[in-house]
Order: structure tokens, then C-alpha cells, then sequence
């Protein structure tokens, strides 16, 4: 009996282990708003891209991607952007880590000086994705 316990002790203990190395994602679905296709992709390309480009060279991120969509009526989403994170610990830092990467960046780079509620709208955001191996 004795045995088993430690079985199963030391088999919960390693997937405790596992589970904290599995690369978690982000992800946000984004329309663009009032037809400011431009304004959106400059703001994305010049602020969350950079963002994630410092925090991949400081570690923080495993990797990020940002793809862009033709937008539908039923579908009106015309960015996903995806940050990837190492493992769990990693993904509970990130507040901590983005302000820090923020500090660094500096202030929002803005074309036509529209602040972001004007042309972008996040429909939806789904935390903690695991990946699967």
C-alpha cells in the first residue's frame, strides 16, 4: 500500500511539473473600426509588435504572432494577435513584465492622433490557451 501511495504521489508531482512547462497563448480577436485600416495596422505594428519584440528579447514571451484577416459581416475580425508564453510561472508575470516593457517602449505612437477606442474594438480575448504537444 505504502508503494502505491509514493506512485502515485511521485506521478501527480510530475504532472504538477509538466503542466507549469506547458506554453500558454493569448489570444485576441480584433475588428477594425469606422474604416481606419490604417490607423489600426500603424498602432498595431508600432506599439503591441513592439512591445512583444522587447519582451522576447528580455525573455518574458516565448513569441508572439499577428495575423491580419479579411473581415465579414459574420465574421468582422481583421487581426488575431497571439502572445505565447513559456510556461505557467511566465504567464502570471506578464502584468509585472508589460508594464516594465511599456516603460521601456514609451509612449503610444498614434497615427492621425486617434487614440485606439476609435479604430479598434477587441470582440473577444481568450486566456491560459495550452498548447498541445
Amino acid at each position: 500500500m505504502k508503494r502505491i501511495i509514493l506512485l502515485f504521489t511521485l506521478i501527480c508531482g510530475f504532472n504538477c511539473l509538466a503542466q507549469k512547462e506547458e506554453k500558454i497563448s493569448t489570444l485576441d480577436f480584433v475588428e477594425i473600426l469606422n474604416g481606419n485600416h490604417a490607423e489600426a495596422a500603424f498602432y498595431y505594428e508600432n506599439n503591441w509588435k513592439k512591445l512583444r519584440e522587447i519582451a522576447l528579447d528580455k525573455g518574458y514571451i516565448y513569441s508572439f504572432q499577428m495575423l491580419k484577416t479579411e473581415a465579414t459581416e459574420d465574421y468582422p475580425i481583421s487581426f488575431i494577435l497571439i502572445t505565447t508564453y513559456t510556461n505557467h510561472p511566465e504567464f502570471e508575470l506578464r502584468e509585472k513584465h508589460f508594464s516594465e516593457v511599456m516603460k521601456i517602449k514609451g509612449d503610444l505612437e498614434l497615427l492621425n492622433d486617434k487614440k485606439p477606442a476609435e479604430f479598434r474594438k477587441t470582440l473577444f480575448s481568450k486566456e491560459k490557451s495550452i498548447h498541445l504537444e
